[in-house]
């Protein structure tokens, strides 16, 4: 594969040496007996748990009452994980594209961002913080996002016109999300977008099952872990070491044990 432009192949063997199986156990994926043609059990789950590592306080099971029998709760303490799920279930109808990666973003935002920013990439410097505000990472730079992100795109579309095993499904998955949120597009709702992503390219390249994974939810059961393998790359964009991404790019196998 040396059409990739982002994408870095160095990790794969070592990667590929640590994992494995997992195509019986992605088969014997199925959705939750509670799901309904109106209500996705596992789509619940992933908005749920995407939203709580930005900070959103909501229990999963106050989610599912709300949306499976239409309890109602105060429109705050539901509106965004609400966004979120219709992001998602746009992205179970539709191909990755960047028109529908922009749509998806629109709809996950609508609460978070004010209506000219949503789908649309920032014009402005980015950098993520800590919460005593000290600067953490520093995105790529405004003058050079959209051609990162044609770059990014262009290795999507590569990669899934290439014909591969699911552990490389699963790897390439993983690096995509990492790349993404190293770019750090828009101005709010980076994370649930690379989250999103990574699911939307499993689907793409594997089918309807991989909407059943629960890797939102094993990235906040670990979610210290998540953004430590995060950090692990470095403070700025254009010295990031991806050789260091093998720790971020094996916690989404796991994901296929719960």
């Amino acid at each position: 594969m040396n059409e990739l432009q982002l994408i870095q192949l160095d990790l794969l063997p070592e990667y590929l040496a640590k994992i494995g199986g997992l195509q019986t156990k992605f088969d014997a994926l199925k959705e939750a007996d509670i799901s309904t043609q109106s209500f996705s059990f596992y789509t619940s789950v992933a908005s749920v748990f995407s939203s709580k590592i930005e900070g959103e306080n909501i229990e999963l099971d106050s989610y599912v009452k709300h949306k499976a029998l239409g309890v109602q709760f105060q429109p705050y303490y539901t509106r965004k994980v609400d966004d979120l799920y219709s992001a998602y279930t746009f992205a179970q109808a539709n191909s990755l594209t960047p028109n529908n990666l922009k749509e998806a973003h629109a709809l996950l935002s609508a609460n978070i961002l004010e209506a000219g920013k949503q789908g649309k990439f920032r014009n402005q410097n980015m950098y993520v913080t800590t919460d005593d505000g000290r600067i953490e990472y520093v995105a790529v730079s405004p003058f050079e996002l959209e051609s990162e992100m044609d770059k990014w795109y262009s290795d999507v579309v590569y990669l899934l016109q290439q014909e591969m095993c699911i552990e490389e499904v699963f790897y390439y998955a993983a690096y995509l999300h990492l790349v993404f949120v190293k770019i750090h597009p828009w101005n709010d709702g980076n994370g649930r977008t690379a989250r999103l992503i990574e699911k939307w390219f499993i689907a793409e390249k594997l089918g309807v099952k991989a909407w059943f994974l629960q890797s939102e939810k094993n990235y906040y059961l670990q979610h210290a872990l998540y953004y430590t393998n995060l950090r692990r790359l470095g403070i700025e964009y254009p010295q990031l070491d991806y050789s260091k991404a093998l720790d971020f790019l094996l916690m989404l196998p796991q994901s296929i044990e719960l």
